[in-house]
């Protein structure tokens, strides 16, 4: 993400992920996963797509090991379904929660589709509540679907999903794609909070970085497409001005003018 990201989180090249430092730990960061979509689509809209299970299972444990890292940390959403997990989707929760906790501990941030996960998987998970927290220190970590806990205004860096953050991109000939994309900027704390009772020193805010999907399936906000609203209550007011980057670290400038 250049040399201007934060040291405490660093992207890991070509993938929706990042790498903080926590202080006594190592962490690999991951939003989104979104752990059983395809049955939550079928479900939904009636629409039939063959399960990735494998492939996400596959590619969240090779980064585990690529990375190092001590942890894994899902910044919400690792299951679809909004409702208690249960038949197949259960069934790619366990076998997801089993494979990364085999290898490592796995904190989940709750998200708005984690109703009953954490409840369910309470003997394998580390569980932060929807208003998020600070590790190590210095690392704020929520989801981003309801108010911040005003805490996370301590960190250094605030790590959030929830928007699945994508970018409409145009070429010469008048062909389009959309591409997942990083934003980030230095955070506005008076928009960040509903409420804030602590006399807090703003000169020096936390940098803020919104994370891509996990699950490429997962759909987003189209972040440079006007009339595109934001999901996050305090966004795009608490992120007034930052960039957007692709998974390949290529910096695309501010991300409201790509």
């Amino acid at each position: 993400m250049g040399s201007g990201a934060s040291p405490a989180v660093e992207p890991v090249v070509d993938e929706p992920a990042a790498v903080a430092d926590l202080g006594s730990e190592r962490a690999l960061l991951v939003a989104d996963v979104h752990a059983g979509i395809e049955v939550g689509l079928r479900y939904e809209r009636g629409v039939e797509l063959d399960s990735r299970a494998d492939e996400r299972r596959e590619r969240l444990c090779a980064l585990i090991a690529e990375t190092d890292a001590d942890r894994l940390v899902v910044l919400g959403d690792l299951a679809h379904r909004i409702a208690a997990p249960d038949g197949d989707e259960r069934e790619e929760l366990e076998t997801l929660i089993r494979a990364v906790t085999d290898r490592v501990p796995m904190t989940l941030v709750e998200g708005n589709h984690d109703g009953g996960v954490a409840e369910a998987f309470v003997d394998d998970l580390d569980v932060i509540g929807a208003g998020g927290g600070v590790l190590g220190g210095n690392v704020g970590v929520l989801h981003g679907h309801t108010w911040p806990n005003p805490e996370l205004l301590d960190a250094d860096v605030i790590c959030m999903g929830h928007e699945h953050p994508q970018v409409r991109l145009e070429d010469a000939v008048g062909g389009s794609r959309v591409e997942r994309a990083w934003l980030r900027g230095a955070l506005d704390p008076g928009a960040f909070v509903e409420e804030d009772g602590g006399e807090r020193d703003r000169s020096d805010p936390p940098e803020l970085v919104v994370f891509p999907a996990f699950n490429e399936r997962s759909g987003g906000t189209w972040v440079n497409v006007d009339g595109q609203s934001f999901l996050a209550p305090f966004l795009p007011e608490a992120l007034p001005s930052g960039d957007a980057y692709l998974l390949d670290g290529t910096r695309l400038g501010d991300y409201r003018r790509v």
